[in-house]
């Protein structure tokens, strides 16, 4: 249609286009230039298109973290097909079942193609992206003489984002090519005033996991719209943790970390700082970080945390700046200002929206978000209501526009068939000093049906008493809130993703402090 906006990923590959032999990627003793970058992606698509492989088809994309990983997701998305990205850390059981979402081809590198993945695709074929054995290798593609342009229609399906799992078989979020094209990563007019301030200190972004991750993959194309490079970290070297050793073995000055990593960061700088000068943005994603937590940080890491809250299904809903606490202290407490870009109400349980201030349900509207789950459409119907996504969390706004999270609607505990959130429960708990995280569960109980489990990670050097920590939440919440049982811990668990946890707390019935 004359004069209608080119289909994503155009506005990746030019910034490719006008990168030239600028660095936009380092891998070990590699440095990949934009040229370099694309003229993989060039013999990716082409590739993919000898293939077969085209608009509607589905791709598995079951990659390391690479140049060669970024240039086929960008490929798979230039011949318009739909590009599953597969994480690591998943069962058997759940990587059939991703791979049996109408996938055409499944792509593998070196570091990936194990016999369990060839197993699991069961048949379909294998496309490589460098030496797999037995499987043609789609970087040795001779590359088009011209410009590879976009297949992608506006309506087609262009990447699913799944779920972590954590509660069963990953969900696929659908997100249209028209989605994608409407995101704001690799347009700088587009940016937010937060991710403005963020995207200023990508000079060297850690990379690593995966980049089917969606933060992962979002701030390696923001880090290429600004100008920076993206830097693979290599594996932790024998017992080293990862942080802060991959920042400074890097010189990275920007890198995203989940809340456990940051907690064990900050304890690690506290017993034994290292320098970490180079370090200018951690981007804290996948679970809230408690005003307690990001005030340590602060502290100690100096102001570097910004804060994101997003979701699978919307992309970045609100981010807090590091600047912000300091000029609006009620500030600590939030996740950040949601930007103009972003609809965002807070809902009673009839779903009329609510005054500021009041608590409820968030509802939210993004340029880029989802537009339903794979094969499960009373899951959609759920979630996706109106325009709109039902995020499932609990929220409150404030009379400056800060963006409250007060916990899950559908975390609770059922004590005597009274529903107890578990997420005030736990504001509770983490607001005593002597406490740094908390989590709580439902345990079964003889006499209540349910009682409140919490699992608690001491502040460093402190020992909370449980019947001390009881009374807090009895006083606040009332008896029925009050934790039945509490367990100290080192650390709470996480998931292939990173993310807390909790339902291993009580399935794996990790050891309690003495």
């Amino acid at each position: 249609m004359p004069g209608a906006e080119p289909s994503y990923p155009q506005a990746v590959l030019d910034l490719l286009g006008t990168g030239r032999d600028r660095p936009v990627f380092e891998h070990g003793p590699r440095t990949v230039t934009a040229d370099e970058l694309a003229d993989l992606v060039g013999r990716i698509s082409a590739g993919l298109r000898e293939a077969g492989v085209g608009p509607g088809d589905g791709v598995a994309v079951v990659l390391g973290v690479s140049p060669e990983a970024f240039a086929a997701i960008v490929a798979v998305q230039v011949v318009g097909a739909r590009m599953a990205g597969v994480r690591p850390g998943l069962t058997p059981g759940q990587l059939r079942h991703l791979l049996s979402h109408q996938i055409t081809a499944v792509l593998v590198d070196p570091s990936t193609a194990t016999p369990q993945l060839r197993s699991a695709a069961a048949g379909r074929p294998l496309l490589a992206v460098g030496p797999v054995d037995g499987v043609p290798e789609l970087t040795a593609t001779r590359a088009y003489p011209r410009t590879p342009v976009p297949a992608g229609r506006p309506h087609d399906v262009g990447r699913v984002i799944y779920t972590s799992g954590s509660t069963g078989n990953p969900k696929g979020c659908l997100q249209t090519y028209a989605a994608l094209g409407a995101a704001w990563a690799p347009y700088p007019d587009r940016w937010p005033p937060a991710i403005r301030d963020l995207a200023a200190n990508l000079d060297r972004y850690l990379v690593f996991g995966s980049l089917s991750s969606q933060v992962m993959l979002e701030y390696g194309i923001l880090t290429l719209a600004a100008g920076g490079t993206m830097v693979v970290a290599e594996p932790p070297r024998g017992t080293e943790p990862f942080f802060p050793a991959a920042i400074v073995r890097h010189r990275a000055t920007a890198s995203v970390i989940t809340v456990p990593r940051l907690a064990k960061l900050v304890a690690i700088q506290r017993a034994a700082p290292v320098d970490l000068g180079t370090l200018r943005a951690l981007l804290v994603s996948g679970s809230p970080l408690g005003p307690a937590r990001l005030a340590e940080a602060l502290s100690v890491l100096g102001p570097v945390v910004y804060h994101g809250y997003g979701q699978t299904e919307t992309g970045m809903i609100s981010m807090l700046t590091p600047a912000e606490p300091t000029t609006a202290p009620a500030a600590l407490a939030s996740v950040g200002r949601p930007p103009a870009a972003v609809e965002v109400q807070v809902r009673d349980g009839d779903g009329r929206p609510v005054p500021t201030g009041v608590e409820g349900e968030l509802f939210v509207r993004t340029p880029a978000q989802a537009s339903g789950y794979w094969a499960d459409p009373a899951e959609t119907a759920e979630v996706f209501v109106d325009g709109w996504v039902r995020t499932r969390d609990l929220a409150r706004l404030d009379a400056d526009g800060y963006l409250h999270l007060l916990g899950r609607a559908r975390d609770v505990v059922i004590v005597n068939a009274d529903l107890q959130y578990a997420g005030p429960i736990e504001r509770v708990l983490a607001s005593h000093p002597d406490v740094a995280e908390a989590y709580v569960v439902a345990a079964p109980d003889e006499e209540t049906g349910e009682a409140v489990h919490a699992f608690v990670v001491p502040a460093p050097d402190r020992r909370p008493e449980p019947d001390v920590l009881r009374d807090l939440v009895r006083e606040r919440l009332g008896a029925a809130s009050s934790p039945r049982h509490v367990t100290f811990i080192a650390e709470v668990p996480v998931s292939a993703a990173g993310k807390p946890d909790k339902r291993r707390l009580l399935a794996d019935r990790r050891p309690a402090l003495p």
